[in-house]
């Protein structure tokens, strides 16, 4: 009998490679044991042109009533892909639109095998990113300037009374960029406390680093706040043998390339995007990294860390096997199916995503993986074997059936 569920979860369908695998893995690895109820949203790039986006709003909104979602890997357009989709317009990052609705933190943790080898030899527990998900560059306003045209920072009172005009550059010679970017004291205070919330949950020191010697009053905000933030966890975090680090973002990256891991790793928006992919590959593989978005309200949406896979998906339409990893699009399946059974007090439902997520790593220890881990994997005695990207995912069901 399959596992009954008592509220839907949000599902966002995505773009390229990482869709057919989305397709699969509720045929293959879900669907025969659950069940599934969800409310679903088609974030595929067609769609969000079709709709000038809305949908993504919409899917963000529909994440607030129900608590929990689960979203596929999505394409962020540039030039060469509005020629390619034919869009209206270059939209923004789908990611970005949904962490702006929820203004939550994005907690990625590296999916661990024996015998896939770390390229930090040195690296023994997992390292944690925690990524601000609100403002700085992804909600910035962006325009280029013409030669002999000026740019201001403009600040006005809530009458519309201008309090303070700063010129950010006089382009007299050469035309060029301009960039405005913001961030809240709300949204910061939120950072920091969902940071040293989850570090209390998992017993993980925390390192914060950000570029305040450059940035004296933006990265020195973040600063101020962590700071005044960590004094209502200074005790907690002392009782449990832990420690906070504020330091900066260049120190913060020798300090934890010479680490053992076991720590959390806070960072700014666009420093814990470039961060993330850095420790994933670190670990192994993009491939292998679960990321979850938490909101200060409790609302949580689950994806993988990685994108669409472009070059699979181009060989896949030309009818060519493919070998794509999908680990860690089936771990976004199965926190928001354990995250959903958690909240609606359905064991049943947790026991089988952590079944699912066991089946997948026990799988791969037994030498079955994509191609992306071989060159990575080593233990006594197995030989690896290349699976291409819907054999990977039937050895899964097969070991869940075992198991």
């Amino acid at each position: 009998m399959k596992i009954a569920m008592k509220t839907p979860l949000v599902e966002m369908d995505g773009d390229e490679m990482t869709r057919i695998l989305w397709k699969e893995i509720k045929e293959i690895l879900i669907e025969p044991y659950v069940d599934l109820k969800t409310e679903y949203y088609d974030l595929g790039l067609v769609n969000r042109d079709k709709t000038d986006d809305e949908v993504t709003k919409e899917s963000a909104l529909a994440t607030k009533k129900y608590g929990v979602a689960v979203k596929c890997a999505t394409i962020t357009p540039n030039l060469q892909r509005m020629k390619e989709y034919k869009l209206k317009k270059l939209w923004k990052s789908p990611n970005g639109t949904i962490r702006r609705i929820l203004d939550g933190t994005v907690f990625r943790a590296p999916i661990l095998c024996e015998g896939i080898r770390s390229y930090v030899p040195g690296w023994k527990q997992p390292i944690v990113l925690a990524r601000h998900a609100y403002g700085d560059v992804y909600s910035a306003v962006d325009e280029e300037i013409g030669a002999g045209e000026k740019v201001y920072l403009v600040r006005e009172d809530a009458a519309g009374k201008v309090i303070k005009k700063t010129l950010v550059h006089d382009f007299a010679s050469s035309g060029g960029v301009a960039q405005g970017m913001h961030n809240s004291d709300d949204s910061i205070a939120s950072f920091a406390h969902s940071c040293f919330r989850y570090a209390l949950d998992c017993k993980l020191p925390v390192i914060f680093a950000t570029k305040d010697t450059i940035s004296k009053q933006y990265d020195g905000r973040f600063k101020q706040i962590f700071a005044e933030v960590y004094k209502q966890y200074e005790k907690a975090f002392e009782e449990n043998g832990m420690w906070y680090l504020y330091t900066l973002i260049d120190d913060a990256v020798a300090r934890v390339v010479r680490s053992e891991g076991g720590l959390l790793w806070a960072c700014k928006n666009y420093d814990g995007d470039v961060m993330s992919d850095m420790v994933a590959t670190a670990y192994g593989s993009l491939g292998m990294m679960s990321s979850v978005l938490v909101s200060p309200d409790g609302k949580y949406e689950y994806e993988a860390a990685h994108g669409t896979v472009t070059r699979h998906y181009y060989k896949h339409l030309k009818g060519e096997e493919t070998s794509t990893n999908s680990v860690a699009t089936i771990f976004a399946w199965t926190g928001a199916l354990a995250k959903r059974g958690e909240i609606d007090g359905i064991p049943a439902l947790c026991s089988f995503a952590r079944r699912l997520e066991n089946a997948c790593v026990k799988t791969i220890e037994e030498g079955k993986m994509t191609g992306d881990l071989i060159p990575l994997f080593s233990r006594e005695g197995i030989v690896p074997e290349k699976l291409s990207s819907t054999g990977f995912l039937r050895a899964v069901a097969a070991w869940l059936e075992r198991g």
